[in-house]
């Protein structure tokens, strides 16, 4: 080859469109092409973008292939560029073509550094190159006298991102790049990445749900609070929850007589039993009523005083969590309540999503009334901002606070192992800022489409 490199310039189109949005797919194929190449690969990158697409590169000794996609149109512009003549970058574009599944490619091959464009012959060049290694006191091939010439392979190394984003904002995993679970269901796109951070990570929709490292205190928080501030619960009520954390830290209590989980996705469930199964784990509790189904419909079916602890472990309000988040959902939750029964919501962050999170205590006052709904904080390293609400609401007269007994809590947790929730977070997690207090004490109105509008992700 009368050339340094060979540079081709790809477009694939009517490409299958899913492909084209999967990062672990996308990153997956690309190394696979190198390899059939024969190109040694050094280093892959990838990362998703908002909405759609994917952009990364693989970087191979030879040089690189890169990418980036439009899902939207079915379209994925390559760059494919090789240095010497041990690889056929033709190769690459062929076995490309072949796992994005398109219809149709076109390419331009461009020689890099032609070398009668290049002053100086090939055996000039290598001449120079014996020279200044003699000036180095070093052969032409790099090693002292005495060195053993050993090749040593390269070590291949990853960098494969997760990125949940919303409008102004994105927070990033990097994962293996194995996707461990992937199933589109009926309502939404469920999947599970194996994090270097984080552990076994699960998503929804491409938003993180809970991962194995911090999921203790989200699932302590929402549990034990409600459970240890009711004198005597014996029936509690969880809409949601799919990953069966909630259940799990509920079904801790034994002087529970049952547990009903209504959860509307079996696929959530399904990835939880296989990749979490430490969060998990309680599914097969003897007391546990596990139901596939809609938690609206159950709830305006249930009769009235049904229940003790209403917990709702919900998605954020799109999708099939959006209607757990009306004045209508809660009425019917009022109901079903025994008298001094307490609801459990997770209520999204003041910090992040607050035009939301007053939206959803000014429904909560609607519905329970102004001095029987409280909040509570926890601190969650992978939610957005890290600061997440839970709330607290009572039908009849009570407060978080009444007959709280510390030593049995602290008990509790000592036998327990909890890592998070014990006595004092109990009182202290009610401690505002002045800024989350005076959005749920003194908020006006809000609308609804300024509430959606924060929590729109890619």
């Amino acid at each position: 080859m009368q050339a340094l490199g060979r540079h081709i310039l790809v477009e694939y189109f009517d490409c299958r469109n899913e492909l084209l949005n999967d990062v672990p797919y996308i990153e997956q194929s690309m190394v696979a092409a190198a390899r059939k190449a024969d190109a040694t690969v050094i280093n892959s990158t990838f990362h998703h973008f908002s909405p759609f697409g994917v952009s990364g590169v693989v970087v191979i000794q030879e040089s690189h292939l890169a990418i980036h996609t439009w899902p939207e149109y079915g379209y994925a512009a390559v760059d494919l560029f090789t240095c010497g003549d041990t690889v056929d970058p033709w190769i690459a574009y062929n076995e490309l073509k072949r796992l994005l599944e398109a219809g149709s490619g076109s390419s331009i091959e461009m020689l890099r550094g032609q070398l009668g464009l290049i002053p100086g012959t090939r055996q000039e060049m290598e001449a120079h190159r014996e020279d200044h290694a003699v000036q180095l006191g070093k052969p032409a091939n790099g090693y002292s006298p005495g060195e053993q010439a050993t090749s040593l392979a390269p070590k291949y190394s990853r960098n494969v991102w997760f990125t949940e984003r919303s409008e102004n904002t994105a927070h990033s995993f990097r994962h293996t790049g194995k996707q461990l679970y992937r199933e589109q269901s009926p309502f939404q796109l469920v999947e599970v990445y194996d994090t270097y951070a984080w552990g076994k990570t699960l998503t929804l929709d491409r938003m993180v749900m809970t991962t194995e490292k911090d999921e203790f205190i989200y699932h302590e928080m929402i549990a034990h609070v409600g459970l240890f501030s009711h004198p005597n619960p014996k029936r509690v009520l969880v809409i949601g929850g799919g990953d069966g954390g909630a259940v799990r830290e509920i079904l801790r209590h034994e002087g529970l007589e049952k547990v009903v989980m209504v959860e509307i996705d079996e696929k959530v469930i399904e990835a939880s039993k296989l990749h979490l199964p430490a969060i998990s784990s309680a599914f097969d509790h003897p007391k546990l009523e596990l139901i596939v189904g809609d938690g609206i419909a159950y709830v305006e079916e249930s009769m009235d005083d049904a229940f003790d602890l209403v917990l709702v472990d919900s998605t954020d309000p799109v999708g099939p969590g959006e209607g757990l988040f009306t004045e209508r959902f809660y009425r019917h939750v009022h109901r079903i309540l025994r008298p001094g029964g307490i609801q459990i919501t997770q209520s999204e962050s003041p910090h992040y999503a607050p035009a939301l999170f007053r939206e959803i205590y000014a429904c909560y006052r609607q519905v329970f009334g102004n001095e029987h709904v409280h909040c509570y904080l926890a601190h969650i390293p992978t939610y957005p901002s890290g600061m997440w609400s839970f709330s607290w609401a009572m039908k009849g007269e009570g407060h978080p606070f009444n007959g709280l007994d510390r030593n049995r809590i602290d008990a509790f947790c000592r036998q327990h192992g909890l890592k998070y929730y014990n006595a004092d977070i109990h009182q202290g997690a009610f401690c505002l800022p002045t800024f989350t207090r005076e959005m749920v004490e003194n908020d006006p109105k809000v609308e609804a489409t300024a509430a959606a509008s924060e929590l729109t992700a890619s």
